[in-house]
């Protein structure tokens, strides 16, 4: 079972542990010590902005006393997931559709099946839409993932990404289906051609199902931290997101990249991929989230 405590404990101690212990040794907020800290903080992956933002404020309120840190940090934190949105799934009666994006390589078509799965369980009828016809191995695996969620999916490998998901979403009125999950090409290398399968995708599912959009989901690897999140602006500029989705974020140091995340992008994060196999799946939970960091006893 995932444990917030336990699967953030390396995270809290690069992020959390060794910034205030730096601080309650010192008997001032000195500007050497304000400096180190900010080093740690980027380093932490939280944002060069970000984290010269919270040193700025430190140093800008002189009644903070070092051991009062802490909970100022704790403060800001939540605050800047709230800020973002709610973490909680979108949701309605009817079809439901999950448009998920996200580079190669950040664990979409594991996602995709995880959701699967775990909108199976509630009961509902799933349908997978193969929208990364590019790749013939991710039309493949994403049918390896579909069939142990129990969901059915639509595959034409090579056709146009487009079609696939007109023909899915068809399909779905038509067998009265709850949710459609939208897999999508994530290549870097020619930025202009992504874009423009995006936007074609997001034009059909406008025309066909627009009442039925719930959630553009940006799939992120925990463990590239900043990088991921500078590939993630080409997706914000392809399609309109509306949260996030972490993975392998079990055991990872760079959970910090949820907050950079809020931040920057005014992204949700309200999936977290917690492991491989198929029921690691949790949602997200700021308040959890932050009790991890700060509370954690080997943060």
């Amino acid at each position: 079972m995932f444990n917030f405590f336990q699967n953030f404990k390396n995270t809290a101690r690069t992020l959390v542990g060794n910034l205030v212990n730096t601080a309650e040794t010192e008997e001032e907020l000195s500007d050497f010590v304000l400096d180190e800290m900010e080093d740690m903080l980027i380093s932490a992956d939280l944002g060069v902005n970000y984290a010269a933002e919270l040193i700025d404020t430190l140093r800008n309120q002189t009644r903070i006393k070092p051991e009062a840190v802490k909970e100022f940090l704790k403060e800001e934190f939540l605050k800047t997931l709230q800020s973002a949105g709610s973490n909680e799934l979108r949701y309605s009666d009817g079809l439901n559709i999950y448009f998920i994006t996200g580079v190669n390589g950040a664990g979409k078509t594991t996602l995709i099946g995880k959701l699967a799965y775990k909108f199976k369980n509630e009961g509902r009828k799933v349908l997978v839409a193969a929208g990364d016809t590019f790749r013939a191995a991710a039309e493949e695996q994403l049918d390896i993932w579909s069939k142990r969620a129990g969901a059915d999916i639509v595959r034409r490998d090579g056709a146009d990404s487009a079609s696939v998901v007109y023909e899915a979403i068809q399909k779905a009125k038509k067998e009265n289906y709850d949710v459609i999950l939208v897999d999508t090409a994530g290549r870097l290398q020619n930025k202009y051609n992504l874009m423009e399968e995006l936007s074609k995708i997001k034009t059909v599912i406008d025309k066909n199902a627009p009442e039925a959009l719930r959630e553009s989901i940006l799939v992120l690897d925990a463990n590239t931290g900043q990088n991921g999140l500078q590939q993630a602006k080409v997706f914000a500029d392809a399609v309109k997101l509306t949260s996030a989705a972490l993975t392998k974020l079990d055991g990872s140091a760079k959970g910090a990249v949820i907050l950079a995340i809020a931040k920057e992008m005014k992204l949700p994060v309200k999936l977290i991929g917690t492991g491989e196999k198929i029921e690691d799946l949790q949602e997200f939970n700021a308040e959890k989230f932050i009790n991890a960091l700060f509370d954690c006893k080997d943060g």
